[in-house]
């Protein structure tokens, strides 16, 4: 029996900086964008408030750049305030470097499973793909998948009951697969 899993981001991931007013080391990024221009040159950040103070901070999206060098349509994104386009900067490699940031996925996604997951089948095919890049470990999303504990998942994996192609130890944020044998 094939079943397909779908890892869905439920909201923007916290950014992990240290606050410059308080001891706090988070921010919420809402997808606000500010844009500023100096003559034909272009600066943008997202805006990311902090959990403890509600002080702003700043992740620079462009620097710089000359206006002819920006697509319009990514201007007009950052115009607009969407929230997909934060997303997909938050998980841009070169952004998070630039800024010296990280971020904390923790609460801001959800496992779709579509429907019944008690394995009842004598073996049970899953595919799992990612909404975004979550950097999850692969034996917890199955022990909540099935509502097993970590223990019962890892003791299939010992045993051979759960076999994969890919690792199931460690971290993963790109799609798998997996069989577990009843």
């Amino acid at each position: 029996m094939l079943i397909h899993w779908a890892v869905m981001p439920t909201r923007l991931p916290l950014v992990l900086r240290r606050c410059h007013s308080c001891a706090s080391g988070t921010f919420r990024p809402h997808g606000t964008f500010r844009v500023n221009a100096n003559h034909k040159l272009l600066d943008a950040w997202l805006l990311a408030l902090c959990t403890g103070c509600g002080d702003t901070t700043k992740v620079a999206v462009l620097e710089r750049a000359h206006v002819r060098s920006v697509r319009p349509e990514l201007l007009d994104r950052m115009h607009a305030n969407d929230p997909a386009l934060a997303r997909e900067l938050l998980q841009d490699g070169v952004v998070r470097r630039r800024n010296r940031i990280a971020l904390d996925w923790t609460g801001a996604w959800r496992l779709d499973t579509g429907g019944d997951t008690r394995p009842e089948h004598e073996a049970i095919d899953v595919s799992v793909r990612f909404g975004a890049r979550i950097p999850l470990r692969p034996l917890r999303l199955i022990a909540d998948g099935f509502g097993l504990s970590r223990a019962d998942t890892e003791r299939l994996l010992a045993e051979g009951n759960l076999v994969s192609a890919a690792r199931l130890t460690g971290r993963t944020s790109s799609g798998f697969g997996f069989l577990l044998k009843r």
